[in-house]
C-alpha cells in the first residue's frame, strides 16, 4: 500500500474535498497526510488521515487568520496585490519545505491539487509520481477557454479568441509576484524554468470536479484528464445535522456564500429582504462567519432559519433553490441535487462558475454588491416560476451522478501508480 502525501491551498473547502479522496484512499488500505503550515491542520477532520505542519518559522501558528482575511475580502487592486504576494509567499515555504518532509515520512506519491504549484514542482524535483487534482475550476489552458477568474463564456471566433488571449495576459500581468517566485524556485530545485499554475500539472492523472456536458466545449484536454464530478465521502458517515421543519405549502430557498465569503453581512441581509418579499422560507448558512447579534438580524428581515453550518447536499435536495456565491463545490452540489442557481459571484473561480451556470441555462447571475433586495426578489421569483431551469439540470444530474465520483478518482489514483 501506498503513503500519499497532499499538498492543497489552506483553505477548508480544498482540504475537505481532498479530505474525501484521501478517506476513500484510507479505506483502500493505504495512508494519506496533509502536509502544510500548522494552523492548516484543523481542516483535516478525518482522524484517519495524517498531518504533518511544516513551515513554522515563515508560517508560525496564529498566522493563517490573517491571510484568510486576506483572501475572503481583499478589497481592490492592492488588496489583490497582497493576495498574490501572500500565495506566493506560500509557494516558496512548500517548495522548501516539502522535500524533507516528503524523506521524513517516506511519501510514495502526492496528490497536488492544481491551484498549488509546489505539489507538481517539488513531485518533479523529487522524481516522485503525483496526480493532479482541480477541487476548482480547471487550470488546463486552451485558446478560446477564459480562464476560471473570468465572468464571460468561451467562443471560437475572432473576437471570443480575442478577448481569451488579452484577459489571459491581463492575469498573467497581475500574477508576476507568483510567477517569479516559483521560477525562482523552479531553479533551486533544478528543475526546468517556468511559473504558471498550468506548467505543473501530472503527465500520470489529472482529475477534476466536472462533468463534460457542464464544461465549456473542451478540444485540447489531454487523455489523462479525467472528469469525475464532485468528489464527497463514500464512506456511510452520515451527516448529523438536520434541516428544519419546512413547511410543504411554501418554496424553499437555501442560502450559502461558503466558508470563505460568510461574513458578508450587508449581502445576507439583501438576500434574507429579497426572500421575504420573494414570500419564500430561507434557510441562511454563514459558515461560522457571523455572530448571534447579525443571525438575530437576520432573522428580522426576512429569514426563517440562520445557522453557521448546514447539512448542504441535505438542504439543496430539499430547495427549490440556492442562492449562492457560485463557488465550485456548491454548484456541482446545486446540479445534482437539481436545483436551480440564483448566483452572486464574489471572488476567485466564482466568475467561472457562475459563467458555466449560464452556458448552461441552469440559473441566474446577479451581481453580489450592485443588486439590490427586490431585484433579487424578482429573480428568485423567476427561478422558482420557470419550469426550464429544472428541466435543463435533469440530464446534468444525470451525468454527475454517472461520473462516479470519488470512489473513481481514487481507481485512478491507483492506477496512475501501477
Amino acid at each position: 500500500m501506498a503513503h500519499f502525501g497532499v499538498v492543497a491551498p489552506a483553505f477548508l473547502s480544498h482540504f475537505t474535498t481532498l479530505s474525501a479522496l484521501a478517506g476513500a484512499l484510507v479505506d483502500r488500505g493505504h495512508k494519506v497526510t496533509f502536509i502544510h503550515r500548522p494552523d492548516a491542520a484543523m481542516f483535516v477532520r478525518d482522524p484517519r488521515i495524517g498531518f504533518h505542519a511544516v513551515g513554522t518559522a515563515t508560517h508560525p501558528p496564529g498566522s493563517l487568520a490573517a491571510s484568510m482575511r486576506l483572501a475572503a475580502n481583499p478589497g481592490g487592486p492592492l488588496g489583490v496585490a497582497r493576495v498574490i504576494r501572500d500565495m506566493a509567499r506560500s509557494t516558496t515555504m512548500l517548495c522548501e519545505t516539502l522535500p524533507a518532509a516528503v524523506e521524513r515520512l517516506r511519501i510514495d506519491a502526492l496528490l497536488a491539487d492544481q491551484m498549488e504549484a509546489a505539489g507538481g514542482l517539488v513531485a518533479e524535483a523529487l522524481g516522485l509520481p503525483f496526480i493532479s487534482i482541480a477541487c476548482a475550476l480547471p487550470v488546463n489552458r486552451e485558446p478560446g477557454i477564459p480562464l476560471p477568474v473570468m465572468p464571460f463564456g468561451p467562443g471560437t471566433d475572432a473576437k471570443s479568441l480575442k478577448i481569451v488571449e488579452e484577459s489571459t495576459r491581463v492575469y498573467d500581468w497581475m500574477m508576476r509576484p507568483h510567477r517569479r517566485a516559483v521560477e525562482a524556485q523552479s531553479r533551486r530545485l533544478g528543475v526546468p524554468v517556468r511559473g504558471m499554475l498550468h506548467e505543473f500539472l501530472s503527465p500520470r492523472a489529472q482529475i477534476s470536479q466536472t462533468v463534460e456536458a457542464f464544461e465549456f466545449p473542451r478540444r485540447a484536454l489531454p487523455p489523462h484528464f479525467h472528469h469525475v464530478g464532485p468528489l464527497r465521502p463514500v464512506a456511510d458517515r452520515p451527516d448529523t445535522r438536520t434541516l428544519p421543519a419546512i413547511a410543504a405549502d411554501r418554496p424553499f430557498v437555501f442560502a450559502s456564500l461558503g466558508t470563505m465569503q460568510g461574513g458578508r453581512f450587508g449581502l445576507f441581509l439583501r438576500i434574507a429582504k429579497a426572500c421575504r418579499e420573494a414570500g419564500v422560507q430561507l434557510l441562511l448558512a454563514h459558515c461560522g462567519g457571523l455572530g448571534k447579534r447579525h443571525e438575530t438580524a437576520l432573522l428580522k428581515a426576512g429569514a426563517t432559519w440562520v445557522t453557521d453550518f448546514a447539512p448542504q447536499q441535505a438542504a439543496l435536495a430539499r430547495a427549490d433553490a440556492v442562492i449562492s456565491h457560485a463557488g465550485w463545490n456548491t454548484v456541482m452540489d446545486a446540479v445534482a441535487a437539481k436545483t436551480p442557481m440564483l448566483a452572486l459571484p464574489i471572488a476567485f473561480d466564482h466568475p467561472g462558475g457562475a459563467a458555466r451556470m449560464r452556458h448552461a441555462g441552469v440559473g441566474i447571475q446577479a451581481s453580489a454588491r450592485f443588486t439590490g433586495a427586490g431585484q433579487l426578489a424578482r429573480h428568485l421569483v423567476r427561478l422558482l416560476d420557470d419550469p426550464t431551469f429544472t428541466q435543463r439540470l435533469e440530464p446534468l444530474a444525470a451525468k454527475v451522478a454517472l461520473a462516479g465520483g470519488t470512489a473513481r478518482a481514487a481507481d485512478i489514483v491507483e492506477a496512475a501508480l501501477s
